[in-house]
């Protein structure tokens, strides 16, 4: 850790000579007024200090960010736990020390470096100056930069990495997340995003060398002097394409469609890419959203920038579908990594389809189209699908009855990527992967969620089905007779007070005493449980889990004697408790309302029995 090197008698002129009266906190209220540059984070801190919001600064000084399942995340603003010019040069001098330590041929490999359109006037803070301070401090040591010119999707940047033979990638990005928060997520040179132990071993090395190196991490001018950096947007976005191209199946029939289609970016990047996309398929371009096509950090039409809120976010799409006679409306999010696809309904509304209802379409959809191209059914054997722990189990439905291997991860794209890796080199392919907050990756050309290749493969799907006179909803409909219905329920309650949090999960966890968890939910017997975050499993011989632990984050999951598998888990990107539930039937069994009905029963009394909202001060999801 850093010593007080640097502390003199201009800081205490800095500081006023003011005392909190906490002397860990007075330490790191000096170090932050030593280290930071940024005049508009700077006058934050001195304005706590002055006013004497002791708590405000404990809350910004006193912790540091961990990487969670999106890496680096939070609000942006003053604070080593937020994200800034000076948390951003931090990381990424912790992030040159262990590739350093990692890769022998580090500098001939380079860095990516991409960012997204986010910004916060009051700290000056914006993705493109914290992709430009990540470049600087990577430059200013001699390492090749790969930072793109503008504003790109994030599945730009692990493609990238692989495409370039880069030592790892920088994405600047908060996501959906709220306007107020940013983010630095990391991919390694496979072009997955990084698992443990490089997450730790980085943040160990951040630590290590707190204070930025010289005045060249602050120097984002040194991207434009510097012959080390290189600009790879017009050779990464034409091979993107051109690969892209491998995903269209159908390129005669889509060219000569009558479907129409409307696209929103939410403010974001996706509009020119996702536009590009449908070229590469043969269709016109979307028509999009104009409120809502060009990029703004506020996010200004939508109460949250996440299309998978459903309805109460797409309601320009769907004004101007109807107006345009649309029947699908497909929306990416901020950083064009996720995709939201909602129907016209045959009486009237629209149907917005769950992320693990659009999985079920579009894992039957890549399977179809492989079985196109492969007349042999041992190939299938060698294919994959995989799909987070917390997703459907539609997946394993397929591949029960159609012969190839289907694998579950723990949730996070990152777990997927890894492992679309691991499998590639054993010479299996993975043609499908998906995550139930709508992130799906079609095909394994990118190791991460990919909005804009899934917005173009879902208009060719539909396309087809249109040609065959079914729409997206009767082709589920289809898919749920033959590999029977998967019923689902998704949803999340927010809690701002992580000892709330705390106290929640160990009650769960010593429910029917010490060290025993809950026997029944809604009156149903629970016939196992697994806990990641500590490894039990009662359903294992050894009653240990299969899938790794996770002690960074709560994840328990009920298997209750009626079928129903429910989920409670922390979001590892904001201060939320997620809950799934879903009720597998054999195929054949269509009595839907029926088991629609009996979920609705679990899922009410996981949450009221478990989590008891009122009691804890919970936020109920505004539907």
């Amino acid at each position: 850790m850093e010593d007080d090197n640097g502390l003199d008698g201009d800081l205490n002129a800095n500081v006023r000579c003011q005392r909190t009266g906490d002397p860990k906190l007075d330490k790191a209220v000096q170090h932050w007024l030593a280290w930071d540059r940024n005049q508009w984070t700077r006058a934050q801190v001195e304005s706590l200090v002055g006013a004497g919001r002791v708590d405000d600064l404990r809350r910004r000084l006193c912790s540091r960010m961990s990487f969670g399942t999106a890496g680096l995340r939070a609000p942006m603003g003053a604070g080593f736990n937020r994200i800034n010019d000076l948390t951003v040069i931090q990381s990424t001098q912790g992030l040159y020390s262990y590739l350093c330590r990692y890769f022998a041929d580090f500098s001939g490999r380079g860095v990516v470096v991409g960012f997204d359109t986010r910004g916060q006037e009051e700290s000056g803070c914006s993705s493109h100056r914290l992709a430009k301070l990540t470049a600087a401090v990577l430059l200013s040591r001699d390492v090749p930069v790969h930072l793109f010119s503008s504003f790109i999707p994030t599945p730009y940047v692990p493609y990238a990495v692989k495409k370039l033979g880069a030592a790892a990638g920088v994405m600047i990005t908060a996501s959906h997340n709220p306007k107020e928060d940013n983010g630095y997520k990391v991919y390694w040179c496979n072009g997955a995003q990084i698992t443990s132990p490089h997450d730790k071993e980085i943040l160990r090395c951040i630590e290590e060398q707190l204070e930025p190196w010289s005045a060249s991490c602050w120097d984002v001018g040194l991207v434009d002097r510097c012959s080390l950096r290189t600009d790879p947007l017009t050779q990464i976005n034409s091979c993107y394409m051109d690969e892209l191209a491998s995903l269209c199946f159908h390129r005669d029939l889509n060219s000569s469609s009558p479907l129409k289609f409307v696209h929103s970016s939410f403010h974001g990047v996706g509009h020119a890419f996702v536009q590009q996309a449908f070229r590469v398929f043969g269709f016109p371009p979307p028509i999009a959203v104009p409120e809502q096509k060009d990029p703004d950090p506020n996010f200004s039409s939508v109460r949250c920038p996440n299309p998978e809120e459903g309805e109460s976010v797409l309601e320009l799409s769907f004004l101007l579908a109807e107006r345009e006679n649309a029947r699908v409306v497909l929306a990416t999010d901020p950083d064009a990594d996720r995709l939201a696809v909602a129907e016209k309904s045959d009486g009237c509304g629209w149907k917005v389809f769950t992320g693990n209802e659009l999985a079920a379409l579009l894992g039957w959809w890549m399977f179809f189209t492989w079985k196109e191209n492969h007349s042999e059914p041992a190939d299938a054997r060698s294919i994959y699908m995989l799909a987070t722990t917390v997703s459907s189990k539609i997946l394993q439905a397929f591949a029960r009855i159609e012969g190839f291997h289907f694998e579950e991860t723990l949730p996070g794209f990152k777990w997927i990527g890894n492992r679309i890796h691991e499998l590639s080199k054993t010479g299996s392919r993975v043609i499908f992967s998906f995550e139930e907050s709508i992130g799906f990756l079609c095909g394994d050309t990118v190791l991460d969620k990919d909005g804009v290749s899934s917005a173009a493969v879902v208009a060719e799907m539909a396309a087809y089905l249109h040609n065959k006179h079914l729409s997206l909803s009767q082709q589920l409909h289809n898919i749920y007779q033959t590999y029977g219905y998967h019923v689902s329920k998704t949803s999340y309650i927010i809690c701002n007070d992580p000892p709330t949090i705390q106290r929640i999960f160990s009650r769960i966890r010593n429910f029917d005493g010490s060290g025993s968890y809950p026997k029944t939910c809604g009156g149903v017997q629970i016939a196992h449980v697994r806990d990641v975050t500590t490894g039990y499993d009662s359903s294992q011989p050894d009653l240990r889990s299969v899938l790794p632990v996770s002690r960074s984050s709560h994840m328990i999951t009920f298997t209750l004697q009626n079928g129903v598998v429910a989920t409670l888990r922390t979001s590892g990107t904001e201060p939320k408790i997620k809950y799934y539930t879903e009720f597998c039937a054999a195929p054949g069994q269509s009595e839907v309302s029926t088991l629609e009905e009996e979920l609705r029963k679990v899922t009410a009394a996981l949450v009221d029995e478990f989590l008891e909202p009122e009691k804890n001060n919970l936020i109920r999801r505004l539907v």
